[in-house]
């Protein structure tokens, strides 16, 4: 009688026709996420993932997204003062954001495993390509949680490679502990009120004290992640030089070796458009003590190795969540009816989700081009570090931009329900357009393309890297690779040309790595994508042009919720 009553029910208010995603698994909604893997991992790596990726994408589907909504909801607080009148300067998360954590940091450890092996059950770091396509799920469920685990990440990688010994003896163990009441976490304290991305106009001052310690004094206008127990800060040394060669990079920990908190406060919490499960504050420095890392004349470029791996970070993260929209529409799409036809039977349903499709692969073929580039730069490859250093600004650059749209496109599909804040839509598109801000705004990552092209000499290389990946499979796209890299050329001189030089090399490199993989794979449908990026994002348009075949973008066109029975295996052909 109760199951009647319900079906009664829903029948009358019309509710079996709104389709709810919430539970998916967003590993197995993924038609080429495990195809992918096995390319860009080593294989036995690549194996050893996967119930790793399975009962991620579980959890981001279900637990976390659920976790994540509750946790935006109930945005942190700060706690200046204890009852006694004891200054506290503590922040209040709700308990939802606390799993959070304890998910990324603890039991899948996105911030320590490519600093040391035991994580996950493997005996050695991992590459960056596991640590992305690990965290590309997560951001799915959750964004704000991923500014501290990328921040924690960086903050370790520019300590191991810049700091003493004696720093990173004693912090290194905390930073990738899985262990949360013995973790330390990373923050990035560099924005300044009157110094945002001009670094030379940095203010707060570092005066030595003659220990080996400097003290910092000064306000940092942004600081994410503002209760972290370790920060790299960006200062001026009271007896430096005038413009970036004054400015110095340290370390500032809340803490004190000897336990006592250190002379900083934070004055309040923003109150953000997205990621508001994350605490992000303005702080006071008041004489707190912090350690120099590094040679004092290169701090800013000691910071942009941080910023650079955090950009990355950005390019991933735009990457998940133009994902989980797309995920989200197609969803819609296959369930939801109108005029007696299922959405995705209707040809401008089509076209609108293959215009979403096609940004979303190619930010994820480039974050991972560009992880793989980091590898083999880390490793000493002095050409991969020219890459990277283009790819990675240009991903930032170009996939944040088009995350932006997609999530609002997604949120078209789903109609009046993806403005409402009980479905995912609204914080998609609230999340998404930090991207664009956090560590850069378009143009200043833009100008750092440019600037990555002529110093690094990098414009070479990356014509290079396109001919081997494409390997004659796209007609016409060396042509265009190489006009692009005229106009980048021409840019150097010419500002104006900047936006449009990095565009048309994202389009580029992102059609070639679409290229190989169609070819390693041997998947087709991304080949398809791969031409429809020359198509539509590369060759002049034609405004009165019939739009391309959407119908060969094949499973990308899926259902998502059509995963039940698919075998957990990797499927690569050669």
């Amino acid at each position: 009688m109760d199951m009647q009553r319900e079906t009664m029910r829903n029948t009358i208010s019309g509710a079996e026709a709104i389709p709810d995603s919430s539970g998916i698994n967003l590993f197995r909604a993924d038609p080429d996420f495990a195809a992918l893997s096995s390319l860009y991992l080593p294989r036995e790596l690549a194996d050893h993932l996967i119930p790793h990726f399975d009962r991620l994408g579980g959890l981001a589907g279900g637990e976390l997204d659920e976790a994540a909504r509750t946790a935006d909801n109930n945005p942190p607080e700060l706690a200046v003062r204890s009852r006694r009148g004891e200054d506290l300067q503590s922040i209040i998360y709700h308990p939802s954001y606390r799993r959070m954590e304890q998910i990324a940091f603890g039991e899948f450890g996105l911030a320590a495993l490519s600093h040391r092996g035991g994580v996950l059950g493997w005996d050695a770091p991992m590459p960056p390509a596991a640590k992305y396509l690990l965290t590309y799920l997560y951001v799915q469920a959750e964004f704000g949680v991923c500014c501290p685990l990328s921040m924690t990440d960086s903050l370790t990688r520019t300590l191991r490679k810049f700091g003493s010994s004696e720093l990173v003896d004693r912090y290194l163990p905390a930073l990738t502990s899985q262990d949360m009441d013995g973790l330390f976490q990373g923050a990035m304290f560099m924005t300044e009120q009157g110094a945002g991305s001009d670094i030379a106009a940095t203010s707060v001052e570092a005066t030595p004290r003659g220990d080996g310690t400097w003290s910092l004094s000064g306000d940092k206008w942004f600081c994410s992640n503002a209760d972290a127990e370790l920060a790299m800060v960006l200062a001026r040394r009271s007896d430096g030089a005038a413009g970036l060669k004054g400015v110095s990079l340290f370390l500032l920990p809340r803490i004190l070796p000897d336990r006592s908190p250190n002379a900083y406060r934070i004055v309040r919490l923003k109150d953000k458009m997205g990621t508001r499960s994350m605490a992000s504050g303005e702080i006071r420095l008041e004489g707190a003590t912090a350690w120099l890392v590094g040679d004092p004349e290169a701090g800013f470029k000691q910071m942009a190795d941080m910023v650079n791996n955090s950009r990355l970070s950005n390019g991933m993260r735009a990457a998940g969540l133009m994902r989980r929209a797309t995920t989200e529409a197609l969803f819609i799409a296959h369930r939801r009816k109108a005029f007696g036809r299922r959405l995705i039977e209707m040809p401008l349903m089509r076209r609108q989700l293959a215009k979403m499709i096609v940004p979303t692969e190619q930010a994820r073929s480039m974050m991972l081009q560009t992880a793989e580039a980091l590898h083999r730069s880390d490793a000493g490859d002095k050409e991969a570090y020219a890459l990277v250093r283009l790819l990675t600004p240009l991903i930032k650059f170009r996939a944040c931009r088009d995350a932006r749209r997609v999530t609002g496109d997604a949120m078209e599909v789903r109609g009046g329900c993806g403005y409402i804040e009980e479905w995912p839509d609204p914080r998609l598109v609230r999340d998404v357009h930090l991207g664009s801000i956090w560590e850069g705004t378009s143009n200043i990552v833009a100008l750092d393309v440019i600037r990555a092209a002529s110093r690094e000499q990098a414009l070479p290389v990356l014509l290079r890297h396109i001919g081997h990946l494409d390997q004659g499979t796209l007609p016409g796209l060396k042509d265009m690779a190489e006009r692009a890299v005229a106009l980048a050329e021409k840019a150097i001189d010419n500002p104006d040309l900047t936006r449009s030089a990095a565009s048309a090399l994202y389009h580029v490199a992102s059609a070639a790595s679409l290229a190989m993989e169609a070819r390693e794979l041997a998947l087709p449908h991304r080949l398809a994508v791969a031409r429809a990026v020359v198509r539509h994002r590369l060759a002049t348009k034609d405004p009165l042009a019939a739009a391309g075949n959407e119908d060969d973008f094949g499973p990308l066109m899926g259902d998502p919720g059509g995963y039940a029975d698919a075998p957990l295996t990797f499927g690569r052909a050669h």
